[in-house]
């Protein structure tokens, strides 16, 4: 087995050369190590904040019960958001930073208060939410051709590439969490919809397991944090020229363009 420390070179240097790698679960004696993926993550994102990347928040991914099957997971997994991640809302990304595009439509939360609690609950959760907003995540792997079990998707930071944050602040007492409707449309075409329930049953209920989560890495969730809590609907794959545009009830528009 090659050492972590490879690895993580492996997938630092797939991202910035832009070429995808095979897939990195091969190397452990048991495919699904979920400890030595997220060991390989963290030490990835050391790479990025070495060279100055600001972390900005977390994305929680595999909140689809039926995605989680299909991995052979009981449980979400997660990554982390810098800065230079985030596409403002109604702007152009260059498709060539992009790699293996995906897109799909979520909420996303901002913290006001650190989630340090010992025993965290959803109430704790929604106390220390700020706001809401309407969020497109773009998807992207340095696995070559998507070939990925969870291993793989852990160590590549839970798949993350970009995300487009949503202009209005939303309160969440305005918000039907479970049956609220989201529609992702390529043009003027619909490609995605669905609802809050798609997401482990209630949104926020993906954020708790991230509250827990971080609190058992002792690395829990910090005021000021955005929080990609995963999608309302199946994901679409992008390609250059394509316009993307989100909404979930009436709140918000959400759209970016990759040229």
């Amino acid at each position: 087995m090659k050492n972590l420390e490879f690895i993580a070179q492996q997938l630092y240097t797939a991202e910035i050369e832009k070429q995808t790698i095979p897939p990195i679960r091969t190397e452990f004696t048991n495919e699904r190590n979920i400890e030595a993926a997220y060991e390989i993550q963290q030490l990835v994102t050391q790479k990025k904040i070495a060279k100055g990347a600001k972390l900005v928040g977390k994305k929680i991914g595999l909140t689809s019960f039926a995605v989680q099957e299909q991995l052979g997971v009981d449980e979400p997994d997660f990554g982390v958001l810098t800065k230079t991640m985030q596409i403002e809302n109604h702007e152009k990304i260059d498709f060539k930073n992009l790699m293996q595009p995906k897109a799909e439509a979520e909420w996303a939360f901002v913290l006001k208060e650190n989630i340090e609690a010992d025993q965290i609950t959803l109430n704790d959760v929604k106390n220390t939410i700020d706001y809401a907003v309407v969020a497109i995540e773009i998807v992207g792997s340095r696995i070559k051709n998507w070939d990925i079990k969870i291993t793989d998707t852990i160590a590549d930071n839970a798949s993350a590439s970009h995300f487009v944050l949503g202009s209005k602040k939303i309160d969440l007492s305005k918000i039907d969490m479970v049956n609220c409707e989201m529609k992702m449309f390529k043009s003027d075409s619909l490609i995605s919809e669905g609802t809050g329930q798609a997401c482990m049953g209630n949104p926020l209920k993906a954020v708790l397991w991230l509250a827990q989560t971080m609190q058992k890495f002792k690395q829990p969730l910090q005021a000021g944090e955005i929080i990609l809590s995963g999608a309302l609907g199946p994901m679409t794959e992008i390609g250059k020229g394509d316009k993307l545009r989100a909404s979930i009830d009436d709140f918000d528009v959400v759209e970016f363009e990759a040229v």
